[in-house]
């Protein structure tokens, strides 16, 4: 089980990547796009300069991300999201309590 707030975050982009990727690319395992969306995100979760006191990246006031891979990460986010109430409760309701 993850224990900090960037472990908790890494988990649930990877839980909100697979699903978006398996519902609209419709493959059994991970697209290289959704991979390397994947691996970018990990990365800058690493490198997260307030790391356990990090706030959502969109109040944050430093965006590390690209702009363009921002905005595959809002759309993965904005598809996924409310699926998850669907196949990932446990994980939305442990999100809710941040």
């Amino acid at each position: 089980m993850p224990k900090g707030r960037i472990e908790k975050e890494k988990r649930l982009i990877e839980v909100m990547i697979k699903l978006y990727c398996r519902k609209n690319h419709r493959a059994d395992s991970m697209c290289e796009d959704c991979e390397d969306l994947l691996d970018y995100s990990l990365k800058r979760l690493k490198f997260c300069k307030f790391q356990d006191e990090k706030t959502s990246c969109k109040k944050c006031p430093i965006h590390c991300y690209k702009k363009d891979m921002r905005a595959k990460v809002k759309d993965v986010m904005r598809f996924s999201g409310p699926r998850l109430l669907l196949y990932h409760l446990i994980e939305v309701i442990k999100h809710m309590f941040y």
